[in-house]
């Protein structure tokens, strides 16, 4: 199993912040343009436990559906997305808010697991592992953006 961590503090409260996640239409302006993000789902999505998402996206030149499920909803604190069909073997994206002097730290924490079984190793290394980091950074940056400005 792989791990990604991921943080940006904003200037706004908590119940602001979770509310734009809450929108699944949101995840459009913090998804780098490249991955061609589009959410298949009919919108609006009512984001609680149990409610399913399918998305299309491009990696490396190769379009995927990917299905994501709602494990865990906790609002304004709280959220756990795990893919049920996608590019990778796991997926698990866990997603908190926490109140900070008036200001809110988002973290994201990804627990996942490339496809290659054996090669999996080199796969993580050669192309997926920076491609999730940059697609992090991107999100920290345009979350940063959006809230503080």
């Amino acid at each position: 199993m792989r791990i990604l961590t991921s943080e940006v503090t904003v200037n706004r409260p908590v119940d602001e912040v979770f509310g734009f996640f809450a929108k699944a239409e949101n995840l459009n302006l913090i998804t780098p343009p490249e991955l061609f993000f589009i959410i298949l789902t009919p919108l609006p999505i009512v984001m609680k436990k149990g409610a399913i998402i399918d998305y299309r996206i491009k990696l490396g030149g190769l379009k995927f559906k990917w299905k994501t499920e709602i494990t865990q909803w906790e609002p304004p604190y709280s959220f756990t997305d795990t893919q049920l069909k996608g590019p990778y073997r796991i997926w698990i994206h866990e997603h908190s808010f926490e109140s900070h002097q008036g200001k809110t730290v988002v973290k994201d924490k990804v627990t996942y697991l490339p496809p290659g079984f054996i090669a999996e190793p080199l796969i993580n290394s050669l192309f997926v592992k920076q491609r999730l980091e940059n697609i992090f950074d991107f999100r920290r940056q345009k979350i940063s953006e959006y809230f503080n400005n």
